[in-house]
């Protein structure tokens, strides 16, 4: 067994694929049936669905993207019209979440 992806299922994956392009940045490597995105060499998916069940499933898995600058992040993301939720100070670092279009969480983490 190997690892394939990481993958969030959408609803309307045009949308989706500006979600993950214009707000988060990422850039589409390729598309047909399902958009893919490399994050730092990790295959990154966006498959679609008309099963709204499996938006935001109650899972642990959540994309978490690495920050230098919480706050500037967050601002940034708002700028955006991203709404992110407040920033939580843990034991080790910073973490603030967000939802894409379909309610999949994702969330941004800084190190302390």
């Amino acid at each position: 067994m190997n690892f394939d992806c990481v993958y969030y299922y959408v609803s309307d994956l045009d949308r989706a694929v500006r979600f993950f392009s214009d707000s988060l940045g990422l850039e589409l490597s390729s598309r047909d049936h399902v958009a893919r995105f490399k994050i730092d060499g990790v295959p990154f998916e966006l498959v679609p669905t008309t099963d709204a069940s499996r938006y935001s499933g109650h899972g642990n898995a959540r994309l978490c993207f690495g920050v230098q600058d919480m706050p500037g992040a967050v601002e940034e993301l708002k700028s955006k019209g991203v709404p992110v939720g407040p920033i939580h100070h843990v034991e080790n670092g910073f973490l603030a979440t967000f939802n894409d279009p379909d309610g999949n969480e994702l969330a941004l983490w800084q190190d302390a």
